[in-house]
């Protein structure tokens, strides 16, 4: 698919589609909970609409395709669901890593066994009343959907959970975020240093709504700061967000993008003439999922970037900073990892990226690894010049209406 934009101040109004994480977790939770409750703004995502039907599925081999939180949401679910089943999913998530989770859950007294390769995707999963333990320790710099698994499991455990994360917490605003929504439907938590208990309890039915989706939102901030000017009303987001990656809003500040919160979600705006910082640095630890939407506005606008708290990028549905490194230089933009000697008294590995995008070759043709973000982190470049994007259905798996939504705001898209 081709994009490719007029020109002129950037201008339109649409609703957001509803947050994938949120959704996802308020299904599971559902599944948890007696009599179940109704869920209003479920995302058309491909993962939410295939979690949904895996949680109603009674087949006994389960796959997940390439959807990494409903796999691990549901091997902590399908421990406490009656019978057998095979969990399986896509060739890409039989090479993502697993054990951490099922060594947890084992601990606890799960029946998981690995179907294929120690360590990896798929498992097959037995019921269990997971009552050897009530303490489980995992590594707190690991994936937050192993972390969640476990806790949306725990107020159905027979002795409830404790909980310890051990040593730095990597996306806390994702742990914060399933907490959260477990608090909503009556469950309740404390901390003890960095222990989270959770005693036994019962979800409790109440009808829920769920909000837009912020890390979608991101790239209409990219388009925004790429624009020549910009004002764009984006409905269904708000000021109380259970979202890490609502902090998009304050990031943008520095690229000149400002946001108004209205009744009905937010408007951005930006000046025409208005400069982009010489530098941008951001620590991606608790905001992983829009790394690569700044590291597309920074190459548009020739911005260096010097990120850090990438760790999580590198097991998603592709190695994503290797994938951002190879299509970025396509444009004469160069990401790199600074060498660790140069950083060994913070220990923090940090990424550098130089350059602006250059077109002079022609229109660039963007890989996507069979992964959405990519495909979304680089069509804003298409407010510089005409870009062409593989697989353009990649979006699929979180934002299906994503190319309907950018010719709403005056861009043109093309199939190949």
């Amino acid at each position: 698919m081709t994009l490719s934009y007029p020109g002129g101040p950037l201008t339109g109004h649409l609703r957001l589609t509803g947050s994938k994480s949120i959704a996802n977790r308020a299904l599971l939770i559902r599944a948890l909970t007696p009599g179940g409750f109704e869920i209003d703004g479920l995302a058309a995502a491909d993962d939410t609409v295939r979690l949904q039907q895996l949680l109603e599925s009674d087949e006994e081999v389960l796959d997940c395709g390439p959807a990494g939180t409903t796999y691990r949401f549901l091997t902590g679910y399908l421990c406490r669901r009656r019978g057998t089943q095979i969990l399986t999913g896509s060739a890409r998530m039989k090479e993502r890593p697993i054990g951490i989770l099922v060594d947890a859950l084992r601990s606890l007294g799960a029946d998981i066994e690995y179907a294929e390769k120690e360590g990896y995707p798929p498992l097959r999963i037995g019921y269990s009343a997971l009552d050897r333990s009530d303490r489980v320790s995992i590594a707190a710099d690991t994936s937050s959907q192993y972390i969640s698994s476990l806790l949306m499991l725990a107020p159905t455990l027979p002795t409830g959970l404790k909980l310890t994360l051990e040593g730095e917490i990597v996306s806390l605003p994702y742990i914060k975020m399933t907490l959260a929504l477990m608090q909503h439907f009556g469950v309740h938590h404390h901390w003890e240093g960095q222990t989270i208990v959770i005693n036994p309890q019962y979800y409790q039915a109440r009808s829920f709504t769920v909000e837009a989706d912020w890390s979608a939102a991101s790239y209409y901030y990219s388009l925004a700061a790429l624009a020549e000017s910009a004002d764009l009303k984006i409905d269904g987001l708000f000021a109380e967000s259970l979202q890490g990656d609502a902090v998009v809003q304050q990031l943008y500040e520095e690229f000149g993008v400002t946001t108004t919160f209205t009744e009905t979600g937010v408007r951005l705006q930006k000046a025409a003439g208005t400069p982009p910082p010489p530098l941008f640095e951001h620590n991606f630890v608790e905001c992983p999922d829009i790394a690569q939407t700044l590291m597309g506005t920074c190459a548009g606008l020739g911005v260096q970037g010097l990120y850090s708290g990438l760790q999580t990028l590198f097991i998603k549905e592709t190695d994503r900073v290797k994938a951002m490194k190879t299509e970025l230089a396509k444009v004469g933009v160069s990401l790199y990892k600074i060498p660790p000697h140069m950083t060994e008294k913070t220990g923090v590995r940090y990424f550098a990226q130089e350059g602006r995008a250059d077109f002079a070759g022609g229109t660039p043709r963007f890989a996507t690894y069979h992964d959405h973000r990519m495909a979304m982190a680089l069509a804003p470049l298409a407010l510089l010049h005409p870009v062409e994007v593989e697989h353009p259905e990649v979006v699929n798996k979180s934002y299906p209406d994503f190319y309907r939504d950018l010719q709403t705001i005056g861009l043109t898209t093309k199939e190949a």
